[in-house]
């Protein structure tokens, strides 16, 4: 037994022996191979560079380290003797990289896209990985048959220049989107609510029509919002195929869906468990949707925000809105609960701002109601985000969370990539009120990244010039609350309708605050003056009556202007059978100054701003003039408009308009102050064409003098033009208008010669005397309620290029004025049957 443990002891011990002279071995190998390392083949490369990727690796590490280092395009590592020697193939050294034939892409583009750099290490593996990468920025751009074609050219000492030579090849637009599935909506309806768009006769100045992943995807989240805004609650996007088309030159877009039936709202509730100190009926009546009403996820979330909102402004910053909601197939109806409880407490640990470039950092954050150490609420943050997307700055917003340092902290990140926001534009049109008419303006709607808008414009026109600046903060003194300043100068020339030209100059301040998403209350105040010129020479003779021309206005003896052709020599005539302005136009001459403040109460609900299909808006505006300066006045106007889809794409438009001004103070109302209407109340009417006129003179054009009270109404139907494809922006409509303007309550004598004597004035009734041969100092004044009608239609282009409206209308009913005893026919209505007006954007 002795004999067999020591036989044991002594296997043990030899055992250990060995396993102890292997470990020396390994170690000295170690050892040598980190201390005889033989460098070969290296020319740029330090060979002590190279040792420190070897040293303490095995052979096979050391040549993979080596590899990956991008250096060298080949490695060898072997045991020579008693050294380990490396033998590496160093790759070339990039000299310079070079585009050629890229006129469309700028170098600043594609130049951060590729791997390969100057000074960097080449290797064929880049060549073709940048090739495509080149390919894939021409095809996001809209030329999806760009050729690409890397060479190498060697240079001395192992260097090389990259050259990419690029064929950018025609535009390849979007050919066709095709829809399947589609049953409640065409398929140019929704291709309407896409932003890409098929290419036309309107593709050279656009670029929404070629292919572009990113905004196809969030064009598939515009048709899904679409319907579920429209009571779709079921719906979904299938799948979206998208092939080239070789032969077509382009794209075709096939998005396949499932749209399920149409919802309508059923009953409605909140479930209040916050105890009984919360009233149900007061959170019910934060609740947009309504019962019977279409299902309509937009008037949810509008919900939630509401009721939130309301539920934090009574202390209880940690409960939540959830909606519950309840189809039933059977009656296609969904009951909606607003369960109202509270969440977890959980707080906002950090608000991390990331890829603002330009914007700074508070004119995000402040669209957050939430900061750092606020109760966390998903209803407040789902709104900051849209609320940045609707700011115009981003090409992205990004919102998501992630755990905080404990677990009622939560870490709040918005991810957003700037876009840029100003614009330069030159624009020209015509209309009829106008005539010809050029701009030239600079806008900036994020001014220094602050989130500022700032517009500088100037325009130039036949019968109209000036200039314009505006500035807007929108987050006045860190609220909510919108402030804006405006400088401006403008001429018009109205001597083609009332015989004179005016120049306002002035500014105004002003503030808006919104309520609720809907609902907005503005204030302004305004100081401006007014200057009032009657031109008189011989080619627009309209105060000869008062400053006779030479050689133009018939003088009586004395030197005293004869109104009347009859007594006018040769080479003269009547002073006021050449255009004459009214007396009461030639008593406002000079300058006055206007100090006015208003207000403005404005709901909108409209589905869209730029071309609605449904909701109402309305405006009321109170203002006063009195505070200081000459006027003193009050005036209230509004208008409401309500926009119905009668069927698909055939919109229905009903719009009512009405206003008042009353003088106070005892004085009466200056002729500049009253309101001057036409086609902007009836179409088919003259600008000024509608309302009281001055009938004692002789002027055929009876000189508009304008009216207190207004009121009016149109009904339109738009639709688009069969044949023409929806993205030209054409669309045609019809339309009725009727209204009136009355009530002249300035003053109707004047004494112009000063000489204490009204001219035409017997017994205090101002005799309009046709015979006269002087200009009356009185107004005869024609004051006709007369309700003026029209019917026509009209023609609709949303171009790229600026909106585009042709009218034509025809006068139904209107004031046909009085026939003087000498049969001339003055104080009627001035119509204007057609009517343009438009812009474009060169």
């Amino acid at each position: 037994m002795m004999s067999t443990t020591m036989k044991r002891g002594r296997g043990t011990a030899k055992s250990a022996t060995i396993a102890a002279l292997a470990m020396v071995a390994t170690l000295s190998a170690g050892s040598a191979l980190a201390q005889q390392v033989v460098i070969e083949g290296n020319r740029r490369v330090d060979a002590e560079t190279i040792r420190s990727y070897v040293s303490g690796s095995s052979t096979e590490e050391a040549r993979r380290n080596l590899l990956a280092t991008g250096m060298f395009s080949d490695v060898r590592v072997s045991r020579r003797g008693g050294a380990t020697v490396v033998s590496v193939r160093e790759n070339n050294l990039i000299n310079r990289v070079v585009f050629e034939g890229n006129r469309r892409v700028p170098r600043e583009v594609l130049e951060p896209e590729v791997t390969a750099r100057a000074r960097g290490p080449f290797t064929e593996a880049m060549l073709q990985a940048d090739a495509d990468r080149i390919r894939e920025i021409y095809r996001r751009s809209g030329r999806a048959l760009a050729n690409v074609t890397p060479r190498v050219v060697d240079l001395p000492n192992g260097r090389v220049d990259i050259v990419y030579t690029i064929e950018e090849g025609g535009k390849t637009p979007i050919q066709a989107i095709n829809f399947v599935g589609n049953q409640s909506y065409s398929a140019s309806r929704l291709r309407g609510v896409m932003t890409s768009a098929e290419t036309n006769l309107l593709s050279f100045i656009k670029t929404n029509d070629v292919y572009d992943p990113d905004r196809l995807a969030s064009d598939l989240e515009l048709i899904r919002r679409y319907y579920l805004k429209n009571g779709y609650a079921d719906f979904r996007v299938v799948s979206s195929d998208v092939q080239f088309d070789q032969a077509q030159g382009g794209y075709v877009i096939t998005i396949a869906v499932e749209e399920g039936p149409q919802y309508r709202v059923g009953e409605v509730s909140v479930d209040s468990r916050l105890g009984p100190e919360v009233d149900p009926a007061v959170l019910r009546s934060r609740v947009t949707t309504s019962s019977g009403a279409v299902y309509n996820a937009e008037a949810v979330e509008r919900s939630l925000t509401n009721v939130t909102t309301e539920i934090a402004r009574r202390g209880y910053a940690f409960a939540q809105v959830r909606p519950v909601g309840q189809r039933d197939p059977a009656t296609r109806t969904i009951s909606v609960a607003y369960v109202v409880e509270e969440g977890p407490r959980v707080y906002i640990e950090r608000i991390n701002v990331r890829g603002n470039t330009r914007t700074r950092d508070y004119v995000i954050r402040r669209e957050l109601d939430l900061g750092e150490g606020d109760a966390y609420n998903k209803v407040l943050v789902d709104r900051a985000e849209r609320r940045l997307n609707n700011t115009g700055f981003f090409k992205r917003v990004r919102v998501t969370n992630e755990p905080g340092s404990s677990p009622d902290r939560v870490v709040v990140n918005i991810d957003v990539e700037d876009q840029p926001t100003g614009a330069f534009s030159i624009a020209g049109g015509y209309s009829t009120a106008d005539g010809f008419i050029g701009e030239v303006s600079v806008t900036e709607s994020n001014f220094l990244g602050r989130g500022q808008f700032v517009r500088l414009a100037g325009t130039a026109g036949q019968k109209s010039q000036g200039v314009d600046f505006s500035f807007t903060e929108p987050y006045f003194l860190g609220y909510r609350l919108a402030a804006g300043f405006d400088l401006f100068t403008k001429f018009s020339d109205q001597t083609q309708y009332s015989r004179y030209e005016n120049r306002t100059t002035g500014g105004a301040i002003r503030f808006a605050l919104p309520i609720t998403e809907e609902i907005s209350v503005g204030i302004r105040y305004s100081l401006f003056q007014q200057e009032v010129k009657i031109p008189n020479s011989e080619s627009k003779p309209y105060n000869d009556c008062s400053f006779p021309i030479p050689g133009v206005t018939s003088l009586l003896p004395g030197g005293i202007p004869s109104r009347l052709t009859t007594a006018t020599p040769t080479g003269s005539s009547g002073c006021e059978a050449n255009g004459e302005a009214s007396i009461a136009i030639k008593e406002a001459q000079g300058r006055t100054l206007t100090s006015l403040v208003g207000l403005n109460f404005v709901y909108n609900s409209l589905d869209n701003f730029r071309n609605p299909t449904s909701g109402f808006y309305g405006e009321i505006k109170p203002e006063v003039a009195g505070l200081g300066g000459d006027s003193r006045y009050f005036r209230l106007s509004g208008e409401g408009r309500a926009y119905y889809e009668i069927f698909e794409e055939i919109v229905g438009i009903a719009r009512v308009q009405g206003g008042h001004i009353a003088a106070f103070g005892g004085d009466n109302l200056r002729v500049i102050d009253h309101y001057f209407l036409g086609p902007s109340l009836v179409r088919g009417f003259a600008p000024s064409g509608l309302g009281p006129r001055d009938v004692g003179t002789v002027d055929a054009r009876s000189n508009a003098i304008g009216g207190t009270t207004y009121f009016g109404g149109s009904l339109e139907v738009q639709f688009p033009i069969f044949g023409l494809p929806r993205d030209l922006g054409l669309k045609g409509a019809v339309f009725a208008d009727a209204g009136t303007l009355f009530g002249y309550k300035g003053n109707t004598a004047f004494d112009v010669n000063r000489n204490g004597i009204i001219d035409g004035v017997i017994g205090g009734v101002c005799t309009a005397n046709a015979a006269s041969p002087t200009q009356q100092e009185c107004l005869n004044v024609r004051d006709n309620k007369t309700i003026r009608s029209s019917v026509g239609a009209s023609l609709l282009w949303a171009s790229p290029l600026g909106p585009i409206r042709f009218d034509y209308a025809v006068a139904l009913s209107k004031d046909e004025g009085v026939v003087l005893p000498n049969g001339s026919r003055v104080g009627g209505d001035r119509t204007q049957a057609f009517r343009f007006s438009g812009g474009t954007r060169f």
